[in-house]
């Protein structure tokens, strides 16, 4: 893992893996971090150069202060500059897909591409936002016990072994937690911009994904102009490129040897 740091101070985690080919940029979910992506970077290392960054006040990243996914946006771009890479295909999981979305909004000649899984364009759901802020008032009152690690890992995860992550989120104070939750719930919605999202893009989405229906992937396709394809994985859940590897890898594969670059 290495550490850059931007304009203004702000220092960023990321790691530069694979091959000397295409630059893909892989965005990890809410409280995880670029290790999420550790069967993509198996998988698809080849001839791409694979790219993990960790978000502010995940992983190896911190965050000082309040921020949005627009500023996190912005520090991918400005580890992008740190490497030299000029354009990159980006793949955004959840929160990621948050992130991915804003770097085509704000930069699209640097984005060749966009892979979102499991995520949203939409604002966040105003009763789903009140019901994660008294998870974080537990998180503050009584700390990460099991009874709310665990409800993270069945929303999250479905029935995929966390444990090594639940150690994890474990660490993370109920400032830090707040903190997080608050970017999560109170980002804009990008609907109405998306027609401004010129790239190609696909979207895979889990029919067991317990935050975001696949209603949400559906208008991601529907809105942006070159939408490639809306994918189902049956069974999968929210954090589908971890608990769903095996069906989400191939469709990564064809699509980033299509359109990476």
């Amino acid at each position: 893992m290495s550490t850059v740091t931007l304009g203004g101070g702000q220092r960023v985690r990321y790691s530069d893996r694979g091959g000397d080919g295409p630059v893909v940029v892989l965005l990890h979910s809410f409280l995880m971090d670029g290790d999420m992506f550790a069967p993509q970077v198996s998988a698809l290392g080849g001839n791409l150069r694979l790219v993990t960054v960790d978000a502010r006040g995940h992983g190896g990243t911190p965050a000082d202060g309040p921020f949005d996914y627009w500023d996190v946006a912005r520090d991918v771009l400005g580890v992008l500059d740190a490497l030299g890479a000029p354009r990159a295909a980006v793949v955004g999981t959840s929160q990621g897909g948050f992130v991915a979305l804003r770097m085509a909004l704000l930069a699209p000649e640097r984005v060749s591409a966009l892979a979102l899984l499991g995520t949203s364009a939409a604002a966040e759901d105003a009763q789903v936002a009140a019901g994660y802020r008294r998870l974080a008032e537990a998180w503050v009152t009584r700390g990460p016990v099991d009874e709310l690690l665990d409800a993270i890992e069945v929303t999250c995860l479905g029935g995929f072994d966390a444990s090594g992550w639940k150690e994890r989120w474990r660490a993370v104070s109920g400032e830090r937690f707040t903190l997080l939750l608050e970017t999560l719930v109170t980002r804009d919605g990008l609907l109405a911009q998306l027609e401004r999202v010129r790239c190609p893009v696909l979207v895979l989405h889990g029919s067991a994904d317990a935050c975001y229906p696949v209603a949400r992937g559906a208008e991601i396709v529907e809105s942006v102009p070159a939408g490639e394809a809306l994918v189902v994985v049956d069974g999968g859940a929210h954090f589908l490129s971890l608990t769903d590897a095996e069906a989400v890898n191939p469709h990564l594969e064809a699509f980033l040897a299509k359109y990476a670059g």
